[in-house]
């Protein structure tokens, strides 16, 4: 059982419900996944294999998820929420194309130092802060920079 896997668990044990094999199956799809998931795009990946899973349970577990702080909800502009994994990596940053919705992940520590120092001249100690670009990939903009 992964680290995920035992937050997941006991989270569902501290809140009197119940530990089910639906629950285990959208964890692992999720996590597998890696993407940034609305619940639609979950539920058909599931739906694939397991039929029986409904949308409302992939809904109401994504919720879940979030509760226990093993995924983040996001909403990037498209009307949808949207859910990230929590892996305990370096803090990220996010590239939204506006037009085929791709959503690129970036680390860049000059941006992560500016910001800090941005808080530093203004006596402001960051708790936690989002950077979100929205524009075209390079797909969508035809190769050009």
């Amino acid at each position: 059982m992964s680290r995920t896997q035992k937050i997941f668990k006991d989270f569902i044990a501290r809140k009197g419900l119940k530990s089910t094999q639906q629950r285990d199956i959208i964890l692992n799809e999720f996590l597998k996944s890696g993407a940034h998931l609305s619940t639609e795009e979950l539920y058909l990946r599931i739906r694939k294999k397991h039929p029986s899973i409904g949308y409302a349970t992939v809904y109401r577990t994504l919720k879940l998820f979030a509760e226990c702080g093993i995924a983040e909800e996001r909403h990037f502009g498209d009307g949808q929420a949207r859910y990230e994994p929590c892996t305990g990596e370096e803090h990220h940053d996010h590239l939204v194309c506006r037009d085929c919705g791709a959503i690129l992940e970036f680390e860049d520590s000059r941006i992560e130092e500016l910001q800090e120092n941005v808080a530093r001249e203004h006596n402001f100690k960051i708790l936690s802060h989002r950077l979100e670009l929205y524009g075209l990939c390079e797909r969508c903009s035809g190769g050009s920079k």
